[in-house]
Formats: C-alpha cells, sequence, structure tokens
C-alpha cells in the first residue's frame, strides 16, 4: 500500500498555487474566498490534503480558469489511463521552475511585453547569458 500524497493530488495542488501566484493572490485572500485557513490551502497546494471536486470548482471560479486547468500537464488523460508520453526529467524541471516564485514573476513580465519585436530581443538577451 502506497504511503504519501497521490501524486495526483500533488499536481493538482501545484496547479492551484500556479494560478494562484499568476492571479498574484495570497494564500490568505484565496482562504477568505472559500472560508477556510490559510494552513488549510497550503496543505492543499503540497497535495496532503485531497480537493474534493465542489472545492475544485470553487477555486476554478475564483481563479478564473476551467476545472480542466487543474490537470493539465499531467502524464494520466481525463480518462484516468496514463498517456503515450512520459514528461522527461527536463520537463520536470521546467514545471518546477513555472510553479517557483520567480518563474511565475518572471512568466508575467514577459507577458507584459506586447511588441513581439522586444520579446524576441529579450529572449536572446536571456540566451546570451547561458553562454
Amino acid at each position: 500500500m502506497a504511503t504519501g500524497p497521490d501524486p495526483i493530488d500533488i499536481h493538482v495542488g501545484n496547479r492551484v498555487r500556479l494560478r494562484r501566484m499568476m492571479t498574484g493572490m495570497s494564500q490568505v485572500k484565496l482562504a477568505n474566498e472559500v472560508g477556510l485557513t490559510f494552513q488549510q490551502i497550503q496543505k492543499y497546494e503540497k497535495g496532503a490534503n485531497r480537493i474534493c471536486a465542489s472545492r475544485l470548482f470553487e477555486f476554478s471560479q475564483i481563479l478564473d480558469v476551467p476545472v480542466e486547468f487543474f490537470f493539465q500537464d499531467t502524464d494520466v488523460e481525463l480518462t484516468g489511463s496514463p498517456s503515450d508520453g512520459q514528461q522527461t526529467d527536463d520537463a520536470y524541471s521546467i514545471h518546477d521552475f513555472l510553479n517557483s516564485h520567480e518563474g511565475v514573476e518572471l512568466n508575467r513580465a514577459f507577458m507584459e511585453i506586447k511588441e513581439p519585436k522586444v520579446r524576441r530581443v529579450v529572449l536572446d538577451l536571456m540566451r546570451s547569458l547561458i553562454d
């Protein structure tokens, strides 16, 4: 018998956290919106507590995303069967970065650049910093 949180619960919790951070909402504000404590939100986001369907629907409304958002980028289809392609270690590191505070901030700032040519210059600059 497996111990610890279910990987799907962890993934859904990570997606709640990602979306909350993308909107700039604090755990306290989200907790107040749904009538919970911020500690309960922390447990949901870590996957320690499973999010029931009605609560997930409530999160989707507050965070302005469809329920399916919370299941995106998982290696399990919504049908419950494993998908054909498994994520690589590289994909997991990208996912971890995108779920980090810096990743959310960087993506939010990048998306605020409206001019495609300026985006390209920023991307080229970032690539030059790697070399």
